[in-house]
This record gives C-alpha cells, structure tokens and sequence, in this order.
C-alpha cells in the first residue's frame, strides 16, 4: 500500500501497520514532509526502532538515501524491554504509540524509555499519567500492571530522564458511552525543576495559584525537585496542571522552560501565570478528554466490540481531524459528528458528538492461562 500523509502523520501511519490485524505492507515515500528527498529524521528512525522491538517479524526497508520506507508490520510480542529515545523528542513521542499498541501485545509490556521527559514540544509524562492512564482504565485497562512511573526527570537539549511504562493485555476492549464531562471539583498539578533553584518550583506554584483561586478553592499544586542522578543532565523548570470533574473527566495544560541555551529565558511567574490560562482555556473547550488525548479515544473506539460508542469532545484539532481521516482508510469507520450548542456560557466552547461501530477487534496474541 502506497501512503502519502504529511508531517507527524507518518509515525501513525507505520503504528496502523504495525497492528497485528493489517497484514499488509506500506510503503511511504520521500514526499511525506511535503518536499522531495528529505530522508528519515534521527527520531523517526529511532521509532521505527522502538517498533521493531516491541514486534516480531517486521520487515523494514529503507533506501540508501533513506527517502523512502517500506514496512511489513510482525507480531506485536511485549515483554521487558529498554529503549533509549532520540533526544530530538520527548519520551511523551514515543509513549503516545505505545499507548495505543500495549494492549493488543501477546504479553503484559514493561518497557524502560530513556531521555527527555519534558519539552515544550510533545506531551509530558506527568500529563500522560494524569490523564491518559484513567483514558485507559474507562475501556476496560486496568489492574496494577497499569503504570507509568518517573524514575529520573530529563530537560533539552541533553535529556538523562527515565521512565517505567508497564500495560496489561485485554482479549478486546468494551465500548463506552461518554457524553457528560460534568463540572469541574478540583485542580492538581506539579512544579518540577531540575539543575535549578528549588525556589523556583515554589514561585511556579504562587503565580498559578494567583490565577486559579479565583475560581475554585480546591487546588494543589505539589513541588518536585529531583537532585543528583535523578535531575537529568540538563536544567529546566516547568509545570502541569490537571484539572478534575465530578464524573471523572481529565483535562490537561502544560508549559516548560526553554532549552538551556536557545530560546529566549522565561521567568517562573509568567510560565505560571500563562500555564493556568492555558488551562483554563482548555477547560472552556471542555469534552470528555482534553485535545492531547482525542486520538487515542478516538482510536481505542474503533477498535472495540461491534456497539455502538459515543463521545463527547471539544473542538477538533487539526491532528485530530486529519487522524479520523487515516481511521476511515485503514479501518473503513466513518464517525457520526453532531455539533452540541450550548446557550448557556458556563457550558463553555461549542462541542462535538462523535459516535461510531467499533470493528470488534480480538487480541488474538493475548496468551490464554
């Protein structure tokens, strides 16, 4: 199958192909950043490594000027593995995959990522384990197989950071009715820094706080200064705020400090200031998971049992809405959009019901005890 995406599009593609129910191969030309003969960057090689780990019998192509891809997807095994990730992009890269795939493996993963654990570029880990963990746990995901820890913390642009992701297995995943987000009850977040004054994790926490008390009462901010091994090999300071609802919905805002060396340096009051808009931003786009996390409801919907599933969202992204497309070619599932106005403000920003079949996808890897 010949694939002609564009940008970050690509890394999705070769995750559809690497699903053990596409037995077919992709081939994915040097056309894919919208220019010609631009090859494989160092973290989409590095990806394409990480997927030949966690499968058995793939088969990876690339041509001698690495302008071109082909990919026949193997068997996607588990197991304990380690991998060291490209610091071109976070460990938040790479975990957005593995998110996706863990649950369809032969056996429980447990997999050791290395290198940066936050950037201003791609999810964090804390708002991966504060919103896409319970994201998991609604489809059925559960157990105490399901973690995602931080070892060491890891700033740009030399990284250092460690993570431990460990997922169970699920024979198939259960379809869900998700159409009331509730109201918000509570905020929580960290302020981390590493290489830096541990001051400066406080003075995160005043200048968020400054904004968010205004609104509701119930807000705790906790302060992580990781020292030694633990603080990685470069400095950096950022926060994550998560803001909580009555029936379980996580909605998410992040800010981190430049890389040492480049950018232009930020004080810790106004990435706190601008963190706690951003989340409140995100709180009036509202849905039932915040615009990080779409994709992978979306997809995790379509590959459920054959019921029906709903959901409601905020605004599409642009990611988003180029991702159903690439689930309408590979899995034939078109979803049902409605648009949800809501005349009162407190009801936030326009939202979207998004329903669909799932294809009644079975892990037949999973191994039977």
């Amino acid at each position: 199958m010949a694939y002609g995406g564009n940008g970050r599009m690509f890394l999705i593609a070769v995750l559809y192909m690497s699903l053990p129910f596409v037995k077919i191969g992709v081939n994915i030309p040097g056309t894919i950043l919208n220019a010609p003969f631009i090859s494989l960057t160092d973290f989409e090689a590095n990806f394409i490594r990480l997927i030949d780990k966690i499968t058995n019998g793939s088969r990876i192509e690339i041509n001698q000027t690495g302008t071109t891809l082909y990919y026949q997807p193997g068997l996607l095994c588990g197991g304990s593995l380690e991998h060291d990730c490209s610091p071109s992009r976070s460990i938040g890269y790479y975990l957005e995959s593995l998110l996706c795939l863990a649950p369809f493996m032969k056996h429980s993963l447990r997999i050791v990522l290395r290198g940066i654990t936050n950037d201003q570029v791609d999810p964090s880990v804390d708002v991966l384990k504060a919103t896409a963990i319970p994201l998991l746990k609604r489809f059925g995901i559960d157990g105490e197989a399901l973690e995602l820890k931080i070892t060491r913390r890891g700033m740009p642009p030399k990284g250092g950071g460690e993570v431990i992701f460990s997922c169970p297995v699920k024979r198939a995943l259960k379809p869900i009715q998700y159409i009331d987000p509730g109201k918000i009850k509570r905020i929580r977040g960290v302020a981390y820094s590493v290489r830096v004054s541990p001051q400066i994790a406080n003075r995160l926490v005043d200048s968020a706080r400054s904004i968010l008390n205004k609104f509701l009462p119930d807000i705790y901010i906790y302060t992580d200064h990781m020292k030694g091994s633990s603080s990685g090999k470069s400095p950096g300071f950022g926060l994550a705020l998560v803001a909580e609802t009555t029936n379980g919905t996580f909605l998410s805002a992040e800010l981190s400090s430049s890389p040492q060396g480049q950018g232009t340096p930020v004080l810790p009051e106004d990435l706190g200031t601008n963190c706690a808009k951003l989340l409140l931003e995100e709180i009036h786009r509202g849905g039932c998971v915040d615009s990080t996390n779409q994709t992978l409801l979306l997809l995790l919907m379509t590959l459920g049992q054959q019921d029906v599933s709903k959901v409601l969202l905020g605004p599409l992204s642009p990611y988003t809405i180029e991702f159903l497309r690439h689930l309408r070619d590979y899995f034939q599932v078109m979803f049902k959009i409605e648009t949800k106005l809501f005349e009162e403000e407190r009801k936030g920003g326009d939202k979207v019901l998004m329903t669909c079949v799932g294809i009644g996808f079975s892990n037949v890897s999973k191994t039977v005890r």
